[in-house]
């Protein structure tokens, strides 16, 4: 039977792309626009998707959170210099990277203790930690595209559902 985690990990990869693909058909100036919304800008937003991703991908290959998002959160501001194709590079990469460790988990509901520092310590399966990374990236693509309308450009749809006919 088919991995749920996997499949919506796999959304995940494709609704980023998706929203990448949208960003490169608008002005470059839209990526970089200073806004006053929830990120300073649409470039904040896909920096902040990937290094979260990073870091939850550090935890699945046997890091401990606080060492974790000691490695991903310094190049967090770095990202934010990157353009939409450097940016849609290290995604790829990180997707493929991400394939490899969920690839090489005997069991998707094993568990790991997560000693979260903004909430405390509890234990966690592997397919919850990669339903968090697509609800996260879900949730911040939905700030995306209020960002765009706020700035007068239609985004481009990512649901769940639509991935099911790509």
């Amino acid at each position: 039977m088919e991995n749920q985690a996997r499949k919506m990990y796999d959304y995940h990869v494709w609704a980023n792309q998706t929203m990448l693909n949208r960003l490169k058909e608008l002005p470059e100036d839209v990526y970089t626009r200073e806004i006053q919304s929830v990120f300073g800008s649409v470039s904040k937003v896909i920096s902040h998707i990937y290094t979260v991703d990073l870091c939850w991908l550090h935890i699945l290959s046997g890091k401990s959170m606080p060492d974790a998002l000691a490695l991903t959160l310094p190049l967090q501001e770095q990202m934010y210099g990157k353009t939409v194709l450097e940016m849609e590079s290290l995604y790829a990469e990180l997707a493929s990277r991400f394939a490899s460790v969920l690839d090489s988990l005997d069991n998707m509901e094993e568990t790991i203790t997560l000693d979260n520092p903004y909430a405390g310590v509890r234990d966690t399966s592997y397919s919850e930690i990669v339903l968090q990374v697509v609800n996260h990236g879900t949730y911040h693509r939905g700030n995306l595209t209020a960002m765009l309308r706020q700035m007068g450009h239609a985004s481009v749809m990512t649901e769940y559902a639509l991935f099911w006919y790509s």
